[in-house]
């Protein structure tokens, strides 16, 4: 076998019992690897209605076809369970050695179920488990507990994935950290916090050879070139930072917490005030975008240093979604994210409802530990983080997160948790970029731009693009397909126009990887079975077309232009399930799953739309 390796290897924390086991060669083909193979493994090991937070919902570590290869920008590994904060589905991606590392693992995907009876980290040496003892790493952050376990292991080279302090505690979006990459979003790091896992290192002494390295050499080469050319000009300057003073001037710029489509201090987060004026400018990360990269210092005993990675929706969520315009206060910010291990989206969202909430009287000083928790404070903004993170004070409510918290204190304020199916609402205004507006709505991860590239065509209209109002149902729908193929082969989606015709293009790559007959229609179908098998999985975990919808805010006029009806959002809605095949209420036929292979899987779930 080329490409993979052909295994899966599962960890039971309880009983401290591993067992590898073969992985089928249908299944690695029908959902390549990365998230299509994590999202097929998570469907079928977690029970029915499992608690996010219990021993029995497996967190799962998946590899891909091309990491490791030398396709650039594929180093990139996914990790996938029952998402603490949505209670759907739970995917996240993250980048750096640590996905090379598992390539060099005799397994494809490592999953870990149980609950240790103490703070535990794992040392996996291929397929052999050592259970440590991690008290002494109790309440560092993921920064820390990697140098430490090196240090420990008297191994540089070894690769650890780790939870901060907001993992142990519960914090409903707590991320992964490897490398100070976040796979963040849904609160995977929680769900490991609750396994009493607190990291786990991977050594790997395996080869993985691909089928037709010289002809895939050829290929590379091409994308090498491709990558220093218009298609991701963007990402190799200013990268996704570019991106805030770019949608404040189209006003799509969201600030103070939805309430604006555009921010008066724009111009103080921009890059270049970022790079002229506050030390912050392009890292030495790989592939076709950097994050920009601040260093503050040291941090803990050892002195190591520590580098923040700021990008653009850790600019728009600590920034203007909050009212704060002071750089140094954000670049702080995510910094203190970064070494608490929770996601800046959702920091950032949570905090903005909160802080309306406080403006609106129903949370006062009393409630907030004395802080003066409003739009523009930043001091507040930093002490909030820091509470939320250890789960102090305030801290302990917004650590559930917008929606929760919004249901705890009541008043009306789930009018303004900008979330949806409980995931805090990334950087792009949907009054604004109507096709997105619906990505948002619909995708079975929640409020996410990173399972689609649905807004690629609102902004090129926006950017004079000649051409009519595109069908947004088809659209959506062939985003999220076209998303999920990049992040289950895994490429980068900074690479999507580097290819002129991509699932011929990805097919063919595949097939020099593999050794398979790999086709464009293939790999099409394989996106569509991974978006329909997320929404299978969510179906049966209590999915209902109430789910797919926007924050009530949205639906208010913010300017002249810049506008979205409930009408015209359900409108879009149907015309997205009609891509789909699905029925008007958003449910599977039978005849979608037998089509996609996946009827035998899924008909015992309720995830079927009745017979007519």
């Amino acid at each position: 076998m080329y490409g993979y390796q052909g295994r899966v290897l599962s960890i039971d924390l309880t009983g401290r019992t591993v067992r590898s086991e073969p992985l089928d060669y249908a299944l690695l083909r029908d959902y390549v690897g990365g998230v299509g193979l994590g999202v097929r493994l998570l469907y079928a090991r977690s029970p029915k209605g499992v608690n996010p937070l219990s021993p029995d919902n497996p967190i799962i570590f998946a590899s891909s076809p091309l990491a490791g290869t030398s396709i650039a920008a594929s180093s990139k590994f996914a990790v996938a369970c029952k998402s603490p904060l949505t209670g759907f589905i739970g995917d996240s991606l993250s980048s750096g050695s640590l996905a090379e590392e598992l390539k060099r693992m005799p397994f494809d995907a490592l999953i870990v179920t149980g609950r240790a009876e103490a703070l535990t980290y794992l040392v996996v040496l291929d397929d052999e488990v050592q259970f440590c003892n991690a008290k002494h790493l109790t309440g560092l952050s993921a920064f820390e507990v990697e140098h430490r376990i090196k240090d420990e292991l008297g191994a540089p080279e070894v690769r650890v994935a780790a939870i901060g302090p907001a993992g142990e505690t519960g914090v409903r979006y707590a991320c992964i950290t490897n490398e100070g990459r976040q796979a963040g979003r849904t609160g995977i790091g929680a769900v490991m916090g609750s396994k009493n896992l607190k990291a786990i290192a991977f050594m790997g002494t395996q080869s993985c050879p691909v089928a037709h390295p010289n002809e895939l050499e050829v290929i590379a080469a091409k994308l090498r070139e491709a990558m220093k050319g218009v298609a991701t000009a963007k990402y190799r300057g200013p990268g996704t930072v570019g991106n805030l003073t770019k949608l404040n001037e189209l006003a799509a710029l969201p600030s103070y917490n939805f309430r604006r489509s555009s921010f008066e201090g724009a111009d103080r987060l921009s890059a270049e005030s970022l790079q002229r004026e506050h030390g912050v400018g392009p890292g030495n990360g790989g592939g076709p975008s950097r994050d920009w990269e601040h260093l503050f210092g040291t941090t803990g005993k050892e002195g190591h240093r520590v580098t923040s990675r700021v990008e653009y929706e850790s600019l728009f969520a600590l920034g203007p979604l909050c009212g704060i315009d002071d750089p140094s206060v954000v670049i702080r910010a995510a910094a203190l994210c970064d070494g608490l291990g929770i996601d800046t989206i959702s920091t950032g969202g949570t905090i903005a409802w909160a802080m309306e909430s406080f403006e609106k009287g129903l949370l006062d000083a009393s409630d907030t530990d004395g802080l003066e928790l409003r739009f523009g404070n930043g001091k507040a903004l930093l002490s909030t983080i820091e509470k939320i993170g250890r789960r102090e004070g305030i801290g302990d409510l917004l650590a559930e997160g917008s929606r929760r918290a919004a249901t705890n204190i009541g008043g009306g304020s789930e009018a303004w948790a900008m979330q949806v199916k409980g995931l805090e609402m990334p950087g792009y205004d949907p009054r604004t970029l109507k096709t997105l507006a619906l990505g948002l709505a619909v995708n079975a991860r929640g409020a996410c731009h990173n399972r689609s590239s649905a807004y690629d065509s609102d902004m090129a209209l926006l950017e004079g693009a000649k051409g009519s109002e595109p069908d947004r149902g088809k659209t959506a729908a062939a985003s999220e397909d076209f998303a999920a193929v990049l992040d289950s082969l895994i490429l980068s989606k900074f690479l999507r126009r580097c290819f002129t015709d991509f699932y011929a293009e990805a097919a063919h790559i595949c097939q020099l990887v593999t050794g398979w007959d790999t086709s464009a229609e293939e790999l099409r179908r394989v996106g569509e079975r991974i978006n329909v098998l997320r929404k299978a999985f969510n179906l049966r975990e209590g999915w209902s077309v109430a789910d797919d919808t926007l924050p009530p805010r949205i639906f208010e006029v913010d300017a002249p232009g810049r506008s979205l009806s409930r009408e015209a959002l359900q409108a879009m809605i149907e015309d997205y399930y009609r891509a789909r095949g699905w029925t008007s209420d958003g449910l599977i036929p039978s005849e979608k799953l037998k089509d996609l292979g996946l009827l035998d899987l899924v008909e015992a779930d309720n995830a079927l739309a009745p017979e007519r």
